[in-house]
C-alpha cells in the first residue's frame, strides 16, 4: 500500500477528510520550504502538494505565477525540489508528498531518471498539469514501476467518457478542479461540486480531492462534506506574498489558517 493510499485509509477509519495544502518550492527562498512543510503537517495537513517552479505555469493564476517567479529568482530547479523532499523525509517518513508541475522540467531530466530520483527522494505522486492521459503512454508505466502515483485533474467541463478515461489511468487520488479558470478563482458552488463528484465517483476507484476556490475554514468545511480531500493553494501562497521578508509571520499565518480549516472540517464531517 502506497503512502497516499495508506493515509486516505487511515483518515477514512477515523471519519476524517484529507487536508492538502499547496506551496511553491523555493518561495520566497529555498531555505523556508522544508521548515514550512513540517509546520503545515503540525497544523493538521495530511498530504503536501509541492509546486515545481516553472516559467509558464499556465493553469495557475497570478498568485502562484508570482510565487514561481520568486522561486526562480533563486534558480530553484526540479532537482532542487527533489532535494527538498529528501530533506523533509529525514524527519517525516509518513506524510505523502505530491509534486505539481509541468512536463518540460521532467523531460529535461528524462522520464526514467526523474522517476528514479523522485522515488529515491521520497516523492509519492506527480500531478503534471499539461500531461493528458492519452499522451502518457511513455511516462505513466515508468511512474507506476517506481511506485509514484500519477494524479490527474478533472474540470467542470470534462465530459463523462473522459472522466472514465482519466480515472482508469490515474492513481493515488483524482483532483477535481471546482471552478472554470485558473487557480485563485472565487465563487465556489458546493451544490454544483457535489453533483459533479457524483458523476466522478461512478468511475473513480480512488479518493476524490477538490481544489480551487477554497480560501477559509468555512469553504474548506463545506467541501469536506462532499469530497475526500480539500486542496488549498492560493490562500496559502497569498500569506507568503504578503510577508515575503518575514518567514516567521507568514508561517504563523499559514499554520493558523490550516488549523482553522482542520478544526472546521473535523467538526462538519
Amino acid at each position: 500500500m502506497s503512502r497516499i493510499e495508506q493515509r486516505f485509509a487511515d483518515l477514512k477509519a477515523e471519519g476524517k477528510k484529507a487536508l492538502i495544502p499547496y506551496i511553491t518550492a523555493g518561495d520566497p527562498n529555498p531555505s523556508v520550504t522544508v521548515p514550512l512543510m513540517h509546520a503545515m503537517v503540525r497544523a493538521g495537513a495530511n498530504l503536501l502538494e509541492l509546486g515545481v517552479p516553472f516559467s509558464d505555469p499556465m493553469a495557475d493564476g497570478p498568485v502562484i505565477q508570482e510565487a514561481c517567479e520568486r522561486a526562480l529568482e533563486h534558480h530553484v530547479s526540479l532537482v532542487d525540489v527533489l532535494g527538498m523532499v529528501a530533506e523533509f523525509r529525514q524527519q517525516d517518513n509518513n506524510t505523502p508528498v505530491i509534486l505539481m508541475g509541468y512536463m518540460n522540467p521532467i523531460e529535461v531530466i528524462g522520464y526514467q531518471e526523474f522517476a528514479n530520483k523522485a522515488a529515491q527522494a521520497g516523492v509519492d505522486g506527480v500531478l503534471t498539469v499539461d500531461l493528458p492521459p492519452e499522451e502518457g503512454h511513455d511516462i505513466l508505466p515508468i511512474f507506476k514501476a517506481a511506485d509514484i502515483d500519477p494524479i490527474f485533474l478533472l474540470a467542470p467541463t470534462t465530459v463523462e467518457p473522459r472522466v472514465k478515461q482519466i480515472c482508469d489511468v490515474g492513481s493515488g487520488f483524482v483532483y477535481y478542479v471546482s471552478l472554470k479558470g485558473v487557480t485563485g478563482s472565487s465563487s465556489l458552488d458546493i451544490d454544483a461540486v457535489a453533483a459533479r463528484l457524483d458523476v466522478i465517483r461512478k468511475y473513480a476507484s480512488t479518493p476524490v480531492g477538490v481544489g480551487f476556490g477554497i480560501k477559509d475554514a468555512e469553504s474548506a468545511a463545506k467541501v469536506s462534506q462532499v469530497a475526500d480531500a480539500v486542496v488549498v493553494g492560493s490562500a496559502i501562497v497569498n500569506r507568503i506574498a504578503e510577508h515575503v521578508t518575514e518567514p516567521e509571520q507568514f508561517t504563523q499565518e499559514i499554520v493558523d489558517l490550516l488549523a482553522s480549516m482542520r478544526e472546521a472540517m473535523d467538526s462538519s464531517t
